[in-house]
């Protein structure tokens, strides 16, 4: 009897453990969601050949619009890929939101604007509640209406089922799709620009510029490069020369998107928190950038340093190269605390040497150092807790 009492007493304090223990965080895999709905298995099929499942794999707070097959009636436009990027919008919208849209509507941009292949809010969906609650879905060629909500991950994503496919104002993209790649050279391009002279040195010196411009085709790729001054007002504490060459290397592709965004886009950005080259060879969450419209510019936070967007230096799809104020620390790096600017009183000053701090860093081992360390303190709080209540029934 005493027994049943302890474990009844316990069961709570259990539950308590592990809602305290961190869960993973994996990425999205949209065909998997949708492979559990027959009726919509055209639709996955086309997102997996298209290659816009993969894309929407290391991306957060989404809406799906998606077809069932009995409505699936494929344009004849030969770059479906973009008709089926306009049909992820950037932003989560449960029903309860659609419900919420004000008498003149909603706009949201959708993953076709991201390209630069859309013109002005071309790459945006208007939505609608008409007279009767209907929730109708706009492009600038078609319309839609919501049959009904498929799947919801809360704040993440949301798939909603449609009555047609919407088209872009011009679904015939195919030669903007297929271009051949620019072939810039970026390393001259910045030493044209006359103030990214450290920037252009410390990348030809990586290595990493040759997997930048590899990067040109396919989404493309955006940069964004310190300024000499920017390098010249980093404290002495931080010191980057004397990093080893592979995190080295992962702070300079921290500089870097996976997509073409030119600077309207940036300026109207729904989801502020975007991978970079680096997250995609480090883990899905991890070294990304904050970036929104702040006083009038793009601004850009790492959690640790905020920048801004202080010139355009090359814009043509699929490159675009902006100079932005300060160096993008990443956090998994340099700390959780601000870096503050360093201004030399003499003026001149050679820009100092970025590094990190003396201690091996290594973001994965600390986070499980962490977990197993909070595990082991909730695990020594539960078998007090175990032996104390133990004590109270025998007694």
């Amino acid at each position: 009897m005493a027994i049943s009492i302890f474990i009844s007493n316990f069961a709570p304090i259990t539950l308590l453990l592990f809602l305290l223990l961190p869960s993973p965080i994996s990425s999205l895999n949209i065909t998997l969601l949708l492979s559990s709905y027959p009726s919509f298995s055209a639709f996955n099929s086309l997102l997996s050949t298209t290659g816009i499942a993969a894309d929407l794999s290391s991306r957060s707070s989404l809406t799906l619009l998606a077809v069932p097959n009995s409505l699936l009636h494929s344009p004849s436009a030969p770059n479906i890929a973009d008709v089926l990027r306009y049909h992820v919008l950037l932003e989560y919208l449960s029903l309860p939101d659609l419900r919420r849209i004000p008498p003149a509507g909603k706009l949201v941009a959708t993953l076709l604007q991201t390209t630069g292949r859309a013109s002005a809010n071309s790459g945006s969906v208007n939505i609608t509640v008409d007279s009767s609650s209907s929730i109708i879905f706009h492009s600038p060629a078609s319309t839609a209406t919501l049959l009904s909500p498929i799947k919801t991950l809360p704040y993440n994503l949301s798939i909603l089922s449609l009555n047609s496919l919407l088209l872009p104002a011009n679904p015939d993209l195919a030669a903007s799709e297929t271009r051949a790649p620019l072939g810039l050279n970026i390393t001259t391009t910045l030493i044209n620009g006359h103030d990214f002279n450290v920037a252009a040195a410390m990348l030809a010196a990586s290595g990493v510029i040759s997997e930048f411009e590899a990067d040109e085709g396919g989404a493309g790729i955006t940069m964004f490069v310190p300024t000499d001054e920017a390098f010249a007002d980093l404290p002495p504490s931080a010191k980057f020369q004397s990093l080893p060459a592979d995190r080295k290397a992962a702070v300079l592709r921290f500089h870097v998107l996976h997509s073409y965004y030119p600077l309207g886009s940036l300026e109207s950005i729904v989801n502020p928190v975007q991978p970079t080259l680096a997250t995609e060879q480090n883990g899905a969450g991890s070294f990304t950038l904050n970036i929104s419209r702040v006083n009038g510019s793009v601004g850009i936070d790492t959690g640790i340093v905020q920048a801004s967007v202080t010139q355009t230096v090359f814009d043509q799809n699929p490159i675009a190269i902006f100079g932005v104020s300060r160096v993008l620390l990443p956090r998994e790096f340099f700390g959780r605390g601000p870096i503050q600017i360093y201004k030399p009183s003499g003026g001149g000053a050679p820009p100092p040497d970025i590094a990190l701090s003396p201690e091996n860093y290594d973001p994965a081992n600390r986070l499980s150092a962490a977990a197993v360390g909070g595990g082991v303190g909730i695990l020594w709080i539960l078998w007090c807790t175990e032996i104390f209540l133990l004590s109270y029934q025998l007694n």
